[in-house]
């Protein structure tokens, strides 16, 4: 089943998202790298949903087809209401989301805040809310500068088999998407810093899991290169009701590498919660 690619403004700033199916909505939710978009990240499974559920994908503020904006006060904070409004916009008052990466930890920052915005009825968390490792996989993510060989460096970051940097017509596509008009800019514009001013922090995994009440699922890759083996465990055992899984042979994005292990684990958990 193919996907419409669509377009619409909320609260005045262009929104790129793709949508397919019919029946209770589900939002997913793409990765912050340089050149993600909602396509790059979920084409593999927006079919297996779509066959089932209103699939919703929007391209995040900053990316894809989206207005490349950003607020250098709370840039998390302004993906997240953006998303809302989008929602809101649609008609969808309640919602099933699934979030990779940066999405993923939008979702969690929402889901655990004083008050959260989302319409959410059910969590997938995949590769998102662990310790970020400093290693050279994350130094790939931090200073891309817009070059081909740096692109496959965060494509060999994200993926566990390296058929994917080594796959010239992939990598080209992100490369694409990464120097769209304001792409890069956008994303590199949240590690600007004022002179003398110390980086943030990393995002960090402590957060108040307790208040999260729907049905959760926390999708680990087995061997994702950004985080810690075992983080997926320990956030779901701070959530009532929650499971974690483990995608073996996967790296950061075990939506797109082992897709239909993902598919088949987003259909059952979907299924049960519906």
């Amino acid at each position: 089943m193919a996907f419409a690619r669509k377009s619409m403004l909320v609260d005045g700033l262009t929104t790129g998202y793709l949508e397919a199916g019919d029946g209770e909505p589900v939002v997913l939710l793409h990765g912050g790298e340089f050149g993600a978009s909602a396509e790059l990240g979920w084409e593999r499974n927006i079919a297996a949903l779509a066959g089932r559920y209103r699939v919703l994908a929007p391209d995040q503020l900053g990316f894809g087809a989206s207005a490349k904006v950003i607020d250098f006060v709370d840039g998390r904070g302004m993906r997240i209401r953006h998303v809302a409004r989008f929602c809101e916009l649609l008609g969808v008052d309640s919602a099933h989301f699934v979030g990779n990466s940066m999405g993923a930890i939008n979702l969690l920052t929402d889901a655990t805040a004083d008050t959260s915005l989302l319409p959410v009825r059910s969590l997938t968390i995949i590769c998102g809310g662990g310790d970020i490792q400093q290693n050279k996989h994350f130094a790939a993510l931090q200073e891309y500068d817009a070059t081909l060989p740096a692109m496959r460096r965060i494509v060999e970051a994200l993926f566990h088999d390296p058929g994917y940097p080594d796959d010239e017509q992939y990598v080209g596509r992100r490369y694409e998407s990464s120097t769209a008009p304001g792409a890069w800019e956008a994303v590199a514009a949240a590690r600007f810093r004022r002179p003398g001013s110390s980086r943030p922090p990393t995002p960090s995994s402590a957060r108040v899991y307790q208040r999260i009440s729907v049905p959760t699922l926390v999708v680990e890759g087995g061997d994702d290169k950004l985080l810690p083996a075992g983080w997926s465990a320990q956030i779901a055992k701070q959530i009532d009701g929650a499971r974690s899984v483990v995608v073996d042979r996967a790296g950061h994005c075990p939506q797109i590498e082992q897709s239909a292990a993902v598919n088949g684990l987003l259909l059952d958990f979907l299924a049960a919660n519906v």
